[in-house]
């Protein structure tokens, strides 16, 4: 097996490598600098790995620098700009593609444009494998298996610690419009912008007061509905985070920032993350998934959504995780790296 990762040399590409190498994966390494690619080869010990240089405005070059291979992880934010060269790219040369996007516009176009491409290629594209989307639209879709047809459900995400990836800062940068609108919600059938959040407080699992939340662009609104048969979809962010992620960032603060959280800082992250249910008879039920190192699992995530692509074959087109994977058989993998969850109804 052969993966190529795009966006190597970057913050999270050089995370993946790592998780690539400490898997026995032969890797290809593609950029637009050879001499970065190099560099990252050398930072995670793949002295040897192939390196093959494209840009995303070149789809040749790109196609050239997928070919032989049997999947692409595209780490390359910010996504909305260059992801679909990357996709479009990855099913011309045949291969299976995940992104480690956290853009929900981006997510949702990847399914809106490729389904069909896809399809007829005989590939899988699974956008948004990282830390939240995955494990989340694993959890919603076990939950929905005990409650049933769904009334509402709301994702909500708490973190501490960590910091964030240059990357991350400019993707949200680019993405401050929808950030500060709430992005997409779903609701019967549709997703809508301008829906305003119908929950304001979550009380987090051991506490008895609830915290102020806001409405926030997730990809498990995206990926949710297209497996679970539910009405409503929102997703939340503690407000304090939000009016952060709401403050625009200059470019010259963003370059000057540190490439990303050291190895201390990302140990030290904590999270967790809810999926509150509502079935249409009124009863409740909570998923409660927890665990550490945003950056590093999604590394994680990303290798072994790639792997089984490759191994397990799901069906051919765009899919959520868990239209690709089985929920309970993912989630188990992850748990060595840290990641608990449960589920109450």
């Amino acid at each position: 097996m052969k993966i190529a990762v795009y966006g190597a040399s970057g913050y999270q590409g050089k995370l993946v490598l790592a998780e690539l190498a400490r898997r026995g994966i032969t890797t290809v390494l593609v950029g637009r600098d050879a001499a970065r690619l190099t560099a990252a080869a050398a930072a995670v010990g793949m002295i040897d790995a192939e390196h093959r240089v494209a840009r995303t405005d070149d789809h040749d070059a790109l196609v050239a620098a997928f070919r032989n291979c049997a999947a692409v992880i595209n780490c390359a934010g910010p996504f909305t700009r260059t992801g679909h060269a990357v996709v479009r790219a990855a099913i011309a040369a045949g291969c299976h593609y995940v992104d480690t996007s956290g853009e929900q516009l981006f997510s949702k176009s990847v399914f809106d444009t490729f389904a069909d491409e896809a399809e007829r290629a005989g590939v899988t594209v699974m956008p948004a494998a990282n830390d939240g989307c995955v494990p989340g639209d694993l959890v919603a879709h076990l939950l929905a298996d005990r409650l049933g047809p769904l009334a509402e459900i709301t994702i909500s995400h708490f973190l501490s610690g960590g910091g964030y990836s240059r990357g991350s800062l400019r993707s949200a940068a680019d993405t401050l419009e929808a950030i500060r609108s709430g992005g997409l919600g779903y609701v019967d059938g549709e997703w809508r912008t301008g829906i305003p959040a119908r929950t304001t407080l979550i009380t987090r699992p051991g506490e008895s007061a609830p915290t102020a939340m806001v409405k926030v662009p997730l990809s498990e609104v995206i990926t949710i509905p297209r497996h679970v048969p539910v009405r409503r979809v929102e997703s939340l962010v503690e407000a304090a985070v939000g009016a952060q992620l709401a403050a625009p960032i200059p470019p010259e603060l963003i370059a000057g920032a540190p490439e990303g959280p050291t190895e201390q800082d990302r140990r030290g992250q904590q999270f967790s993350y809810l999926i509150d249910a509502v079935d249409r008879t009124g009863r409740a039920g909570r998923g409660v998934i927890r665990g550490r190192d945003t950056y590093g699992l999604t590394a994680v995530i990303a290798v072994e959504a790639a792997r089984r692509l490759v191994t397990d074959r799901a069906k051919a087109g765009v899919l959520a995780p868990a239209q690709a994977f089985d929920p309970a058989g993912f989630l188990a993998h992850l748990e060595p790296f840290g990641v608990s969850w449960t589920i109450e109804t």
